[in-house]
């Protein structure tokens, strides 16, 4: 197991600049996801801790060491791939040992790394199968299988589930982290989901255009989004954004659209002294949206009328669109709420909970 440090890394295709001054410390055992969408750049910074791309500038260290002018091979780490990368004319036993037997391991050695690896992945009775003989969660164990007999400082794993069904894919992440804690091997992980992102990583890395947005806990990054970008990007439904108006009537502090007028709670209502009278973003959600029939308990100053346009039923829950005079948003309702479309009903927003950002800068406000 080993510490990764980037410092200042930069990597350029030409004019196109993929990854920008990335500068990140990943602890000792830490289990870290690169998150965003396609084109971010999370990918190219894998590859460059791996030594498949080489910086342009900037320094990467895997324990003490700088890697930079270090071959892929030397560097101690085991990448899983998103396509599985497994040889088809070798059966799973020569697939998983191959690293192994080009290490010139002893054989009794490949023999029991091999098999006990296969035991801890229930891969056992599949040794003398060939990848084609298998399921795609079989193949994603095998390559798993592959980078573990290795026994690296780090794994690096590339949308390793992208390929597989949306059942066994929440089934891997389960049998991921279980792996995790047992190895306590220091893991990078790349991923557009974000919902793998938030249900894995020690912390995230929220990645665009090649520059890291923010990096901290995934609980944190979902309460304290640093900004607009990332406050949609986590969560699910995205959260809803409103253009609006800070307005100052009788002491107290509200977020004003054509259609609603939404009390800013006190204690966030200083922060907003200097945007009086002056545009800001309103970001709310869906699960801070709820109707006033099934919830008693809530501020008046927080409640608007919107109409039902589209009821989305989940079994646990009800996605709702709404559209209030010039705002279309989301709310994630209890399952058993009986709205129809062309339906109006009362709502009320969790404004403790709300966020306003700057309308230039994008950046939160709180």
């Amino acid at each position: 197991m080993a510490e990764v440090r980037l410092k200042s890394v930069t990597k350029a295709f030409g004019k196109v600049v993929a990854v920008k001054n990335f500068s990140l410390d990943i602890k000792d055992g830490e289990f870290i996801i690169l998150v965003g969408p396609s084109g971010c750049g999370k990918t190219t910074t894998l590859r460059t801790i791996a030594g498949l791309e080489e910086v342009t500038s900037g320094e990467i260290y895997i324990g003490d060491r700088l890697v930079n002018d270090v071959p892929p091979k030397d560097r101690d780490i085991a990448m899983v791939f998103q396509n599985y990368a497994l040889y088809p004319h070798m059966d799973v036993y020569r697939n998983m040992s191959f690293g192994l037997r080009l290490r010139k391991v002893p054989k009794s050695d490949i023999d029991r790394i091999v098999k006990q690896t296969a035991e801890l992945l229930g891969i056992r009775e599949l040794l003398d199968r060939k990848p084609k003989e298998l399921s795609g969660g079989q193949r994603q164990r095998v390559a798993l299988g592959r980078a573990i007999v290795r026994n690296p400082k780090v794994f690096l794993f590339d949308e390793p589930l992208s390929n597989l069904d949306a059942k066994l894919r929440i089934a891997m992440r389960a049998e991921l982290l279980a792996l995790h804690q047992r190895l306590k091997t220091t893991t990078i992980y790349v991923t557009h989901d974000q919902m793998e992102a938030m249900t894995m990583g020690d912390r995230i890395v929220v990645m665009n255009e090649g520059v890291i947005q923010q990096v901290d806990t995934p609980q944190n990054v979902y309460d304290h989004p640093i900004n607009k970008y990332v406050a949609g990007f986590i969560g699910s439904p995205a959260m809803n954004f409103v253009d609006c108006v800070i307005a100052k009537k009788n002491g107290n502090i509200y977020a004003r659209t054509k259609g609603m007028s939404l009390r800013i709670p006190p204690d966030k209502a200083k922060l907003l002294e200097n945007y009086i009278d002056k545009e800001a973003i309103l970001g709310i959600r869906p699960e801070h949206i709820q109707d006033t029939q099934t919830v008693k308990d809530y501020e008046p100053e927080t409640t608007f009328k919107a109409s039902i346009w589209v009821v989305e039923p989940l079994g646990s829950e009800k996605i709702v669109h709404i559209k209030n005079e010039d705002s279309d948003l989301v709310a994630r309702l209890d399952p058993h709420v009986t709205f129809q479309p062309g339906d109006t009903a009362e709502f009320t927003a969790r404004m403790d909970l709300a966020h306003i950002f700057d309308k230039e800068t994008e950046e939160t406000i709180f």
